[in-house]
C-alpha cells in the first residue's frame, strides 16, 4: 500500500520496511518487491547486488517474476557478473511457468544466440507465446521475424498483423515498422498517407527513426505537402538523440540550403557525427567536403583516409571517389 501509495501517502521507506519484515519471513513477493526497491533505489539507496540477494531469494521459490528479474541481471550484468547462460536458464525457468516477459528475452535470447545456439525458429516459438499474451514487444518482434523470413516463411501479411496488434497498443517501434509496411507496400498496398500517420505516431514518443522517417517524408513530400522546414525540424530531433541517419540527412540538408540557410561548416559538422558512428554515407560525404574544402581546409589525406572508411563498407561513390583519386582501399 505505501509502495503504490493506496489509502496512505505514498512512502518508498516506510514500504522497503514492511516488505522486508515479510521478506525476512520468507514472503517470496516481499522478497521480489523488496528486489525491485534496491534495484531502482527507491526508500533505499541503489544496490543491484543487494537487488540480486533479494531476486534470487525469491526465484528459489519459484517466483517467476523474480526468476525473469534474476535473467536480467545476469543478462546486464549488474550486481553480478554478466552470465548469458545463467540468464537463459532463469529465462527459462519463468518462461515454463508462462511468464510473457520471460518468453520475450527468451526469444531475444534464440533470435542473437546469447546464451544459447542461434535458433530463429525457437525465437519464433517464444516470441509467439508471449505475443499470445498481447506484450506488445513480442508482438512487434514477431512480426519482423516474419518480415524478414527468419525461423519462418517470409510472410509480410503476417507481418503487418503483428506489427499491428503491437501498434495499437501504442508500441513505438511497431509503429515506425508499420509505417515502412506502407511505405513500400509490403503486406499492404502502398499508401503514403497511411505510412506518414504511422511514422508521426511514433514520432511523437520520440523514436528517433520515425523521426528521421518523417523528416524523408516531408523532404521528398510522400504522403504529405513536400516541406523542407518541416524535414530539417524533424531530422534534427532524431539527430540530437544520436541518430546517425537523420545526422547525415541533416548535414545534406545544410550543405545544399534546403530548409536551412546553406552552411558548410554546419553540413561537416553533422556529417562527422554521424561518420564517427560509422555510417558509410556519411564518411563518404565527409570525404567529398575533404576533398573539395566546403566547411573545412581542402585536405586530400582526410579526404581519402573517409573515403576509404566508407569504400571498405562498399560504398559505391566512396570506391569511384578513390579511383579517380588514384587510391586503393
Amino acid at each position: 500500500m505505501y509502495d503504490n501509495g493506496l489509502g496512505v501517502i505514498k512512502n518508498n521507506k516506510e514500504a522497503v520496511s514492511w516488505y522486508r519484515k515479510a521478506a525476512d519471513q520468507g514472503n517470496k513477493y516481499a522478497q521480489y518487491n523488496l528486489g525491485i526497491m534496491y534495484q531502482y533505489g527507491k526508500g533505499v539507496n541503489q544496490d543491484y547486488k543487494e537487488a540480486v540477494v533479494w531476486y534470487r531469494k525469491a526465484a528459489n521459490q519459484e517466483d517467476d517474476d523474480a526468476q525473469n528479474s534474476l535473467g536480467r541481471m545476469y543478462y546486464v550484468g549488474r550486481g553480478i557478473t554478466q552470465d548469458y547462460n545463467e540468464a537463459v536458464s532463469w529465462y527459462r525457468k519463468a518462461a515454463n511457468q508462462g511468464n510473457k516477459y520471460a518468453q520475450y528475452n527468451l526469444g531475444i535470447m534464440y533470435q542473437y544466440g546469447k546464451g544459447v545456439n542461434q535458433d530463429y525458429k525457437e525465437a519464433v516459438l517464444w516470441y509467439r507465446k508471449a505475443a499470445n499474451q498481447e506484450y506488445d514487444d513480442a508482438q512487434n518482434n514477431l512480426g519482423t521475424m516474419y518480415q524478414n523470413g527468419l525461423g519462418v516463411s517470409q510472410n509480410h501479411k503476417e507481418a503487418v498483423l503483428w506489427y499491428r496488434k503491437a501498434a495499437d497498443q501504442g508500441n513505438k517501434t511497431a509503429r515506425n515498422n508499420l509505417g515502412y509496411m506502407y511505405r513500400n507496400g509490403l503486406g499492404v498496398s502502398q499508401n503514403y498517407e497511411e505510412a506518414v500517420s504511422w511514422y508521426r505516431k511514433a514520432a511523437n514518443q520520440e523514436y528517433d527513426d520515425a523521426q528521421t522517417n518523417l523528416g524523408y517524408m516531408y523532404q521528398y513530400g510522400l504522403g504529405v505537402i513536400k516541406n523542407n522546414d518541416e524535414a530539417v525540424s524533424w531530422y534534427r530531433k532524431a539527430a540530437d538523440q544520436g541518430n546517425k541517419y537523420a545526422q547525415n540527412n541533416l548535414g545534406t540538408m545544410y550543405r545544399n540550403g534546403l530548409g536551412v540557410s546553406q552552411n558548410y561548416k554546419e553540413a561537416v559538422s553533422w556529417y562527422r557525427k554521424a561518420a564517427n558512428q560509422g555510417y558509410d554515407f556519411a564518411q563518404n560525404n565527409l570525404g567529398f567536403m575533404y576533398e573539395y574544402g566546403k566547411g573545412v581546409d581542402k585536405n586530400l589525406t582526410e579526404a581519402v583516409s573517409w573515403y576509404r572508411k566508407a569504400a571498405q563498407q562498399g560504398e559505391e561513390n566512396a570506391q569511384d571517389a578513390l579511383r579517380r583519386l588514384g587510391e586503393t582501399w
